[in-house]
């Protein structure tokens, strides 16, 4: 009797390599097959595919050298090309001496430059950065920080501007918060006295700031400017509060009329700004505005800022009349931020210094948007603006030595 097994197990041996040639290939679906396997062995081919049922291992794949490390990096130099720009930035004289009919001893020129700040030495900005410093004629909430250095003339403004000047300021920003009527309620004849008592004390440009009021500041602005007629003071600012007020046009005749400048100031937002010049054109002359569109401390939006200060000079200098004039940074605005001042523990480092650094980096960044003229308060800041603008200035700058990154969280004051 033959064995059952055996005769499969040859039918297979014969039909087997017939079956995979034809099979080669393809897919097969088997139905109502059912398999009964002990022992089930899968062999899995490593490499080619030849035909048969052995399959041969895969060659090695061959050997790569190993590289060698550079020692150095290959030679290369940049050398920008130098870009004409259709436009350059309205020029503004600011403060009038004797002889302009002003009391000043100098006036100070902003605005002229044709390309992006600093990035082509063969064309730098056309006048270096100005640093107007500020001075309140009332007390206001300030960080410890900042109030050491003027806590002995804190409640003179005049006192105050004096020391600003010592400082090494080249404007004094008078703000005039009492103004306010939440904050004294000050009449316009009150904060005109505070401004002529600045004016007597120092002889450098002012800027003149309001409450935010737009009622109250368009009063405030003819009357201080009637009372320094010829000095040329920047009123700082008009807004588009003030044209929806209806007090814009009385402003801007008054600062017409007597001779002085204004500061159009909108929220980081280019069509306002546009929309806020295009008003000021109908009564009062282009080469006498400046614009502030808002300076934003740093993690709190310093990049929207610097995008928006950056748009907007690139587009003057490409042929947007509505944009070229010069423009300024709060950069006091920097000590808004918490971070600036508050006490968060040692691995911060200490406020005294990190109040100045946050605003020392406030008007570095914005410089490079093409900011012409810093509000600022903080001796260090003011310092430390003009250190880095001047070596910026220079044809052949040298490199900065570099210093350890923590020394700041050590210094002494």
């Amino acid at each position: 009797m033959t064995d059952p097994g055996n005769e499969l197990s040859q039918l297979l041996a014969s039909l087997g390599p017939e079956l995979l040639s034809l099979l080669s290939g393809k897919r097969i679906e088997l139905e109502r097959v059912e398999l009964a396997v002990e022992e089930l062995e899968l062999f899995l081919p490593i490499g080619g595919y030849p035909s048969g049922l052995m399959q041969h291992p895969a060659e090695p794949a061959p050997s790569v050298p190993a590289r060698k490390k550079p020692a150095s990096l290959i030679p290369e130099s940049f050398h920008p090309v130098p870009e004409k720009y259709p436009c350059t930035i309205r020029e503004v004289i600011l403060g009038a001496t004797r002889a302009e009919g002003g009391s000043r001893d100098r006036t100070i020129t902003i605005g002229g430059s044709g390309s992006p700040p600093y990035t082509f030495p063969d064309n730098p900005p056309a006048h270096p950065p100005v640093i107007s410093v500020d001075v309140f004629d009332t007390r206001v909430p300030m960080p410890r920080a900042l109030k050491s250095h003027i806590s002995e003339v804190i409640d003179d403004p005049a006192a105050w501007a004096e020391l600003n000047v010592q400082n090494g300021a080249d404007m004094v920003t008078v703000h005039l918060l009492s103004t306010d009527r939440l904050l004294g309620d000050a009449s316009p004849k009150e904060a005109s006295k505070t401004v002529e008592e600045v004016l007597q004390a120092v002889s450098v440009p002012l800027i003149i700031g309001g409450c935010g009021d737009p009622k109250k500041d368009a009063e405030t602005f003819i009357e201080i400017a009637a009372m320094a007629e010829g000095e040329r003071l920047v009123l700082n600012s008009v807004t588009t509060d003030m044209a929806e007020q209806k007090t814009l046009e009385p402003v801007a005749k008054a600062a017409d009329k007597y001779g002085h400048c204004l500061l159009a100031f909108t929220g980081l937002d280019l069509n306002s700004a546009k929309e806020l010049n295009r008003r000021l054109y109908q009564f009062f002359p282009a080469d006498r505005i400046l614009m502030d569109l808002t300076t934003v401390a740093p993690g709190y939006g310093l990049e929207y800022s610097f995008s928006i200060h950056e748009r907007a000079r690139m587009a003057a200098i490409m042929g947007d009349d509505e944009l070229r004039h010069p423009t300024i940074s709060a950069c006091t605005n920097a000590w808004s931020a918490r971070e600036a001042w508050m006490d968060l523990g040692p691995g911060f480092g200490r406020p005294e210094i990190r109040g100045p650094l946050f605003e020392s980096v406030t008007a570095a960044i914005l410089s490079l948007a093409g900011i012409d003229l810093f509000l600022m308060m903080h001796p260090f800041a003011i310092r430390t603006l003009r250190e880095i603008s001047g070596w910026m200035l220079q044809e052949n700058p040298e490199k900065p030595v570099m210093t350890d990154q923590a020394d700041w969280r050590r210094a002494r004051i």
